[in-house]
């Protein structure tokens, strides 16, 4: 999957949030200052070509949707970040965060807990 640059990315999450939107109303929720209609028009159209979005066909008008979902890029960006940074090891990725000084004890022990309950249900199917 390719990656995206940072404006096809803020156009893909504000699909995601739509469902579906015009080029008018994918504009309508970015940031001030809004870049120009023709610009966002433009990086939905270069999404479309990369495979990310398509759309229905209103008169003269487009109407368009994504075609990945935001969990399925999440996914491939993590697993690429993870392949590329943490010698494609997760254990990698979770001690690089256990040792920085921003998360805190109890985001820590949420993490734990998060793990542990994985583990449970994957013992669990394995058991199945």
């Amino acid at each position: 999957m390719k990656e995206l640059t940072r404006a096809e990315e803020q156009v893909m999450q504000i699909l995601w949030d739509l469902e579906k939107g015009f080029v008018k109303e994918i504009r309508g929720e970015m940031p001030e200052p809004k870049p120009a209609y023709n610009t966002v028009s433009t990086i939905v159209r270069i999404l479309e070509k990369k495979g990310f979005v398509s759309h229905f066909v209103f008169g003269n008008t487009h109407q368009y949707y994504p075609l990945v979902s935001k969990t399925e890029y999440s996914k491939n960006r993590v697993s690429s970040m993870v392949k590329n940074y943490f010698k494609n090891s997760y254990s990698e990725l979770v001690s690089f965060f256990a040792r920085d000084k921003e998360i805190s004890a109890k985001e820590m022990e949420e993490i734990i807990e998060i793990m542990n309950q994985e583990l449970k249900n994957k013992n669990k199917d394995n058991n199945d």
